[in-house]
């Protein structure tokens, strides 16, 4: 399953998120795979696309970022599969 997360860096500090980052890593849970991110550096917020089984999967790595950032989790298909199973 893929999950679009929306990460809002608790009081606009991307400095602690980025040295946090350099001196652990991603810190991914097994199970759990990073594809994709994009930020947005003027609203403070981070994109990111990842792989899991469940939302449950991605738990213990939002609960090590939790402190400084706020997470969105949305469940999220790809074009090709949303309009395959759309039909005509």
């Amino acid at each position: 399953m893929l999950f679009m997360v929306i990460e809002r860096f608790r009081n606009g500090d991307a400095r602690a998120v980025g040295k946090r980052f350099r001196e652990k890593g991603r810190m991914m849970p097994e199970g759990v795979t990073y594809l994709a991110s994009w930020v947005d550096a003027r609203e403070m917020r981070c994109f990111q696309v990842m792989e899991a089984e469940s939302a449950a999967e991605l738990r213990a790595w939002l609960a090590a970022w939790e402190d400084l950032v706020e997470f969105e989790l949305v469940p999220v298909v790809t074009s090709q599969e949303f309009w395959a199973g759309v039909g005509e």
